[in-house]
């Protein structure tokens, strides 16, 4: 019947296939929900971004309104209100509180602190310097010399070697 050349036949099955989808769909909002809200959070899940969790809230909300006698497009239009209100107004909040724990590292902490220079800097050789008890590999930008026991400013650190400038 779907290969014959008749194309009312094949619209006709097609409607009645879509039709029947259809039913099932909304004989069972509550679980196309539960899978929209199982979606999303797995799409947060990978990604992070803290912006599909809102629909899956939304979806979740949506499953308690699934049983009431609304029709499915409002009830779509309540899952798109309620997952954009989350989003614009609680993502600013929730992401500033989560940045917020950053801890900074090891060099990161150094950065603009004064150390102590242990073995002579050269602008053609590395040396070191001592700060907070650990020892750092030293070396200046330009043509600068800093001797043993002079202090010296930490400007920047590019991979384990902490550039240094004279106090």
């Amino acid at each position: 019947v779907l290969f014959r050349s008749d194309g009312n036949k094949l619209k006709e099955v097609s409607d009645t296939l879509m039709e029947n989808i259809i039913a099932v769909l909304s004989n069972n909002l509550p679980w196309v929900w539960v899978a929209v809200t199982i979606i999303c959070v797995v799409i947060e899940s990978l990604t992070l971004s803290l912006t599909t969790i809102w629909f899956g809230i939304s979806a979740f909300i949506m499953v308690f309104l699934a049983f009431t006698p609304l029709p499915f497009f409002a009830q779509l239009l309540i899952f798109v209100a309620i997952a954009m209100l989350l989003l614009i107004f609680t993502r600013p909040v929730v992401k500033k509180k989560l940045n917020q724990k950053k801890i900074a590292t090891n060099y990161e902490r150094i950065i603009g602190q004064i150390g102590v220079v242990t073995k002579k800097i050269t602008a053609l050789e590395k040396g070191s310097i001592k700060i907070n008890g650990m020892e750092w590999t030293a070396a200046v930008k330009g043509d600068v010399t800093l001797e043993e026991g002079s202090k010296c400013i930490i400007e920047e650190i590019a991979g384990v070697t902490a550039y240094v400038k004279s106090v």
